[in-house]
């Protein structure tokens, strides 16, 4: 497979751009790590004719620290998430669940900010940044915003953002003290897209009570599935093996909308949701625990 016709930019600066953009916005592709742009290209399911690629752009790719966040460059491949330091030890969530995207090899080209805009429902990173209440910076020529994860996924393969802007930053917070967190997803093959997946985070007051609860879902419908009702059901209560029942059955019979697929079924998918429900919030309780 070959894709159609396109014209190429390589732009040194994000300034270069964001330039290209404003002009040729209707018609141009960001090019990110291109796991998932360049298959689809092949295939002809798209036909941009221009892709901006910002594989020179090096101020798109850093992690760092500042004060009680992580900023992360839309650039920054997923590779760098799995090892780096600042992750492991302030996003534990997000250092556990690294690993479970596709494949090495995938992982070393692909980065942060391309899966984010290609909101795959299918795909781990938009799940963990809302399980995580990430926020995503824009910008184009002329302005910048900041959007709220939960305002940046919209549908399948559909974000907020506006034809003429680029994802440029994620903004992380720490997770808190007397946080227990847990990523599950069960796959025909490592490196497989999941059937199934859940990131869970649970945060215990001094008492052992739950303060807050998260449990986020992959490929349990048209975008990262937040189970909000079901995680409610945790909330300002000690956790027990009975209320964690009620909330996996909750969440996997009320709250995700899977599709099924040539590998799986709608029921069997919401099977593994709601063993995935238990066994990730039991871990996320006994880490939180055990952090006190």
């Amino acid at each position: 497979m070959k894709p159609a016709p396109f014209e190429y930019h390589a732009p040194d600066s994000l300034e270069q751009a964001l330039a290209l953009m404003q002009q040729h916005a209707s018609e141009a592709k960001i090019l990110a790590g291109g796991q998932s742009l360049v298959p689809a290209m092949n295939f002809r399911i798209v036909q941009p004719s221009m892709l901006i690629d910002l594989n020179r752009v090096d101020e798109l790719s850093y992690i760092r620290e500042e004060n009680d966040v992580l900023r992360v460059g839309a650039m920054t491949r997923e590779r760098h998430l799995e090892f780096d330091a600042s992750i492991a030890k302030r996003i534990p969530l997000l250092h556990e669940a690294a690993p479970n995207i596709a494949h090495p090899q995938i992982r070393n080209r692909g980065t942060l900010g391309g899966s984010l805009v290609n909101a795959d429902p299918a795909a781990e990173l938009p799940v963990l940044m809302l399980a995580l209440s990430a926020r995503l910076k824009a910008k184009n020529v002329s302005s910048e915003r900041w959007l709220d994860v939960k305002d940046f996924f919209v549908g399948m393969f559909t974000t907020a953002l506006e034809p003429d802007e680029i994802l440029v930053e994620i903004e992380l917070p720490f997770m808190p003290p007397r946080t227990g967190w847990s990523f599950m997803e069960v796959a025909p093959r490592a490196g497989d897209y999941a059937l199934m997946g859940v990131a869970a985070l649970v945060t215990l007051d001094d008492t052992g009570k739950c303060n807050n609860a998260k449990l986020v879902y992959l490929n349990a419908g048209d975008g990262p599935i937040d189970a909000q009702a079901a995680a409610q059901l945790l909330q300002g209560e000690t956790i027990t093996e009975k209320m964690i029942d009620e909330a996996a059955a909750l969440a996997s019979q009320k709250e995700i909308n899977p599709f099924g697929n040539v590998h799986t079924s709608i029921e069997f998918q919401r099977h593994l949701a709601n063993v995935l429900t238990k066994n990730a919030l039991k871990m996320a309780t006994q880490r939180a625990g055990e952090s006190q």
